[in-house]
């Protein structure tokens, strides 16, 4: 709530007789755009930290990219030939029961592969034969973008 000083008229002065002043009925935005810009700040902070951030040199593709799902599952191979599902580095053994808490025990979600350049062609299909044998048949290679 605020108050108007000023000379006298329809919203603004003194009544007759009567010390108080009259109040203004008009909304304070400041406080608003201060809150706005602070989330802004926040939200451009913290939007940068929600990818998956794991090291892994992906060769290069020119084939026209596909629309991702919203949650995408991604299974990487890394140089040192361990496997991660998303940002969580499992044993090979224990892929299917990662992947089945991963999709919520849905087999025919696509599951996006990628590899570093550094492995082998068989250590990729090795992965790739666990991913099968788990039932997991919607496969997709990842790599860069090299359309330029």
């Amino acid at each position: 709530m605020g108050t108007k000083l000023g000379s006298s008229g329809a919203f603004g002065g003194r009544r007759r007789g009567d010390d108080d002043l009259v109040e203004a009925h008009e909304i304070n935005v400041t406080p608003f755009i201060d809150v706005m810009l602070v989330l802004l700040i926040i939200f451009m902070v913290a939007a940068p930290l929600a990818t998956v951030d794991l090291g892994v040199d992906l060769p290069a593709s020119t084939a026209e990219p596909q629309p991702r799902p919203d949650k995408p599952v991604f299974v990487t191979v890394k140089p040192d030939l361990s496997v991660a599902v998303g940002e969580d580095v499992i044993a090979r053994d224990a892929l299917t029961s990662a992947l089945d808490g991963a999709t919520q025990g849905k087999k025919d979600e696509r599951i996006f592969l990628r590899a570093d350049k550094a492995v082998s062609y068989g250590d990729l299909m090795e992965v790739m034969n666990l991913l099968r044998n788990a039932g997991y048949l919607k496969i997709a290679l990842v790599g860069l973008d090299g359309r330029s």
